[in-house]
């Protein structure tokens, strides 16, 4: 028995997708008389295939067809003669291709006995996982909408969330699952679930956790980022984190929750915390989802944002694995360490008070290996540790632990005591080098990208400590040193120096070096903050990229033929700058003072202002860097701009991306344009910009549905409720 693979069969078939045709097995024998039968003839065909076939993929063998067939003149025929040409050659292998045709819309699979053949369509290819798969790559391998033919995109179905109430949510960041036909989302400030079928969008079932009071406590309302799917035994699950913080288990066939999971399809979150001494608030929730793997569902812990937090003492972002079936409590995974624990000894003076060092973000996992990779956000507070001196582990870290039981395993701290709100802020993406070296790589606000050997933790590329700039705020401590990846170069702006000032005109330019005199530069992005109106009379730090990135949740994504990953970010200058505010809060100093300065609404820094940055993780190299869109209205229009070509800045966004076999898909992000980029993988060339109803705030993804491909992705527009999108040919 041998098995041409579907997957890679789908790309075959795609081929001729852009003439409407499929393989004819009757034209095909008319090209193989005409243009082969001098060299072969049919009968031939089987034992070729035979022996040098068994285990190779239908698209290897329409690739080697046309790269070969005519001897004289390879590859001057069209792709439909040569998927014509294939589907003959097929044939006389004794691979019956029902009615002697292969659908080019079809992800066809071929099982074949000797002298026995069967092809069976099942037109239908997942989006499991919020990133795609536990390894949080953002790939698929699907093809049917490819450069011949994606102008041609066009709206299958919208959903409006606007009636999941209380009130319409304006703006949605959610990414759907697609299993069995059956599309999942977030819907609502309430964080609604829906099922929706994938073909036409039409509602299979609603849920709506109704939360009373919890919600209106909850610390992170909204519809969040999206769900967890997992097949547990038979029995699909749909898992959700609420805005109150609960954990839910709903049946994905029914949308009721599942009664053997904790109370009723509930576990409570709140419940087992390491609350902060004195404070009786619990500041915890989340907006992401948890990860479902071989058993044990792992959820994480996000808080209100930590700029200006009313103390020093704080809950703890615990991390905490549950069994699927019934909800019980497995394991924690103690982010901040107790007395005795691994990584006590970083906290000089003790971490029974602080808090936070969460895992807000999404999470990976390596079911080979037994390891979820959590990606750990920074301690109570943002911009000041005077309270925690020392390196304070394993906050802003990447740390990899064993999901049966939470035993850690490795980590990397990327930020040593963090003052710069320099969070882990996305899923370590577990990648196959070209080569089959395993590794995890690691995206972050400041633009650094770390690469790792995902069983143990090595650096792949070498790390540098280095010494960075010390603080002169009273009372605050800072790390001698900071980890600096040799290899890649930073995909965005670090620090901010002169050099970075905008010069569209001399006079421009002259303007923001006045602005840029009232405060402080910096030639790190570990460069401290500084006290607002201090001793220097200086209304801050300039800092490159800002606290929200660089690159953020919406990831990266990584192409396992090539090795390339692709890494949206933002360059947009932030102001660390901080105040004594004793009715603020009982920290020394929380953020204050004032917001980034501009040039009459023009950035005070160069563009572009979004990129998304190809890098080949084999080597290390830049591949390309782009623009995240065009220029800004409000830029292009200026009157201080006026007759001034200054070229495609992109905007201050952040892209979320999904790459397929031959292309790469980009949303402008919250803040940008309704428009989803199409993007040649190789150049960053735009392939199609497709006018959308609104901005893809959303991260997008893409599955097969009935033998069609669908890219789906939320969309925003001011002033309107927020929209799911489908999009096929």
């Amino acid at each position: 028995m041998f098995r041409l693979s579907a997957a890679l069969l789908v790309s075959l078939f795609a081929a001729s997708s852009a003439q409407g045709q499929d393989g004819n097995v009757e034209r095909g024998q008319t090209i193989f008389e005409s243009e082969c039968a001098r060299c072969h003839v049919p009968a031939e065909m089987d034992g070729r295939l035979r022996a040098r076939w068994i285990g190779r993929t239908g698209d290897e063998l329409f690739n080697q067809i046309r790269t070969t067939m005519p001897a004289e003149t390879p590859g001057s025929l069209t792709n439909t003669q040569y998927l014509d040409l294939t589907a003959f050659i097929l044939q006389s292998s004794n691979i019956q291709i029902p009615n002697g045709q292969i659908s080019a819309n079809a992800l066809a699979e071929l099982r074949i006995n000797p002298g026995v053949a069967e092809m069976t369509q099942t037109g239908s290819q997942p989006w499991t996982h919020y990133n795609g798969d536990e390894r949080s790559i953002r790939y698929s391998p699907l093809d049917q909408i490819n450069p011949s033919n994606v102008d041609a995109l066009k709206i299958a179905w919208t959903f409006d969330t606007g009636p999941f109430g209380p009130r319409p949510e304006t703006v949605s960041v959610t990414t759907p699952l697609m299993v069995n036909g059956t599309l999942y989302s977030t819907a609502g400030a309430t964080r609604n679930v829906v099922a929706l079928d994938a073909g036409s969008g039409q509602i299979k079932w609603t849920w709506n956790p109704q939360e009373g009071q919890r919600f209106e406590d909850a610390p992170r309302k909204g519809s969040g980022k999206g769900l967890t799917y997992y097949n547990n035994n038979g029995q699909e699950i749909i898992f959700t984190i609420t805005p109150g913080y609960f954990l839910v288990a709903l049946d994905a066939q029914t949308g009721r929750p599942i009664e053997s999971f904790g109370s009723d399809g509930w576990v409570d979150l709140q419940q087992g915390l390491r609350l902060g001494p004195g404070r009786d608030d619990i500041d915890i929730g989340m907006s992401f989802m948890p990860l479902a793997i071989d058993g044990v569902v792992i959820t994480g812990a996000a808080h209100l944002v930590g700029m200006r937090p009313i103390a020093r003492e704080n809950v703890k972002g615990d991390i905490r694995g549950f069994d699927v079936s019934t909800g019980e409590l497995l394991w924690t995974f103690k982010t901040i360490p107790e007395p005795g624990d691994i990584g006590y000894d970083s906290w000089i003076s003790g971490a029974d008070f602080t808090g936070n060092a969460g895992v807000w973000a999404p999470m990976s996992a390596d079911s080979e290996l037994g390891l979820v990779y959590l990606p750990v956000e920074s301690a109570t507070g943002d911009r000041y540790g005077g309270d925690r001196p020392g390196n304070n582990l394993f906050s802003s870290s990447t740390v990899a632990v064993d999901y049966k039981t939470g035993e850690m395993k490795w980590y990397f701290q990327t930020t040593h005591h963090d003052i710069w709100d320099w969070d882990t802020p996305s899923a370590p993406l577990l990648v196959d080098l070209p080569d089959g070296t395993r590794a995890a790589i690691q995206t972050l606000k400041q633009s650094h990208l770390f690469m790792f050997d995902r069983k143990t933790g090595e650096p792949l590329f070498p790390v540098e400590e280095r010494p960075v700039p010390q603080t002169d705020v009273p009372g605050e401590w800072t790390a001698a040193t900071q980890p600096f990846p040799l290899l890649p170069a930073p995909y965005d702006r670090q620090g901010f120096q002169e050099d970075d000032l905008v010069d569209f005109t001399p006079e421009i330019h002259a303007k923001a070096m006045e602005i840029a005199s009232d405060y402080r530069m910096s030639e790190s992005p570990f460069t401290p903050p500084s006290v607002f109106k201090g001793p220097d009379g200086t209304l801050g730090t300039l800092l490159l990229p800002s606290a929200t990135g660089g690159s953020n949740w919406e990831g990266a994504a990584y192409d396992p033929d090539t090795g390339i990953i692709y890494v949206p970010s933002r360059t947009a200058t932030s102001v660390m700058a901080l105040v004594n505010d004793p009715a603020a809060s009982s920290v020394a100093y929380i953020h204050g003072g004032g917001t980034p300065p501009s040039i009459e609404g023009i950035p005070l820094v160069k563009p572009p202002y979004g990129r998304i940055t190809a890098i080949n993780m084999v080597t290390g190299e830049h591949v390309w860097q782009v623009a995240n869109g065009d220029t800004p209205d409000e830029i292009a229009n200026h009157p201080l701009l006026e007759g001034i070509d200054i070229g495609r800045t992109g905007k201050p966004t952040r892209s979320g991306l999904v790459l397929t076999k031959s292309l790469l898909f980009a949303g402008e992000g919250v803040g940008g344009s309704p428009v989803l980029w199409a993007l040649d993988k190789a150049t960053g060339s735009v392939v199609a910009e497709i006018e959308m109803p609104g901005t893809v705030t959303g991260v997008p993804m893409t599955y097969m549905h009935n033998g069609k491909q669908y890219l789906v992705m939320a969309v925003s527009t001011p002033g309107s409720s927020s929209r799911i999108v489908a999009l096929t040919l």
